[in-house]
């Protein structure tokens, strides 16, 4: 007999979603790499295509406009993948002297994840980064109570966002089918765009991650109607990339979730 169609397994990205308030790690060792070339990185620049797996991400800044014509007016010559290898190669222990100190759990994570636990539901997670610089990330956060049941990286699968390899690998791991009985959630539009390419449902996160960017003293500090004006501008981003639902954090995502179910057990 098969049974109703329900949630699964959430499938949860790293930084802005369950660790590093703000998204403020892969920033600042983004910022320090390229400022150690003479180029100084704007908070814009560097946060425009995050979600992507770190050597993309560096490409990408490469080819702005911008970028491209201070690296030509430094060296040159327009930055190619000489560069990029090159880049990226010094990035890693650039990251990992930073990741560390940025990656502590955001509020409300482990209990949620608990509850949902729990529940039945499995945890998966994906990442921009490479096995290496997540290791000490899931080692500190498995410090702190939280421990997905998996985690892939886009080196274990050959591809970052928004391809889906890294979230069907998850699903392979976790032995959960089909796509629709799981929630993509994350804080970047490559996240959502991830998890519609893999056909699972997709909540994008506001408050806490990289659509505003700000750890949570920083928020926090903010006037209300200026924090009221970014949240609203994350949230309608976030749909326009075609995000299912928008919550501010990964706790408000808990009421999302029952609506999700009705939908499933009513096909539509």
């Amino acid at each position: 007999m098969n049974q109703s169609p329900r949630i699964r397994a959430i499938m949860l990205d790293w930084a802005g979603t369950t660790v590093d308030h703000g998204s403020v790690a892969p920033v600042l060792a983004l910022t320090t790499l390229f400022a150690r070339h003479g180029i100084a990185l704007s908070m814009q620049d560097a946060r425009r295509d995050m979600g992507l797996l770190k050597r993309d991400h560096i490409q990408a800044i490469l080819a702005l406009p911008n970028i491209s014509a201070e690296w030509n007016a430094l060296f040159g010559k327009q930055p190619g993948m000489e560069e990029v290898t090159r880049l990226f190669a010094e990035f890693g222990p650039v990251q990992m002297d930073i990741i560390t100190q940025h990656s502590q759990l955001i509020e409300g994570v482990v209990d949620t994840v608990k509850k949902w636990q729990d529940r039945g539901l499995l945890i998966g997670s994906t990442t921009g980064y490479t096995r290496a610089m997540l290791a000490p990330v899931l080692a500190q956060a498995a410090a702190g109570g939280y421990r997905p049941e998996a985690s892939v990286c886009p080196d274990e699968v050959g591809a970052g966002r928004p391809a889906p390899w890294m979230l069907a690998r998850n699903a392979q791991l976790l032995n959960v089918y089909p796509p629709s009985s799981c929630v993509k959630i994350g804080d970047t539009l490559s996240d959502i765009e991830e998890g519609k390419n893999a056909g699972m449902w997709t909540i994008g996160l506001t408050r806490t991650g990289n659509m505003i960017g700000l750890d949570a003293v920083g928020l926090e500090q903010l006037p209300i109607a200026q924090k009221e004006s970014l949240l609203k501008q994350a949230s309608s981003e976030m749909l326009k990339a075609g995000a299912d639902f928008v919550a501010e954090d990964l706790s408000a995502c808990d009421q999302i979730l029952p609506e999700i179910e009705a939908r499933l057990q009513a096909g539509t």
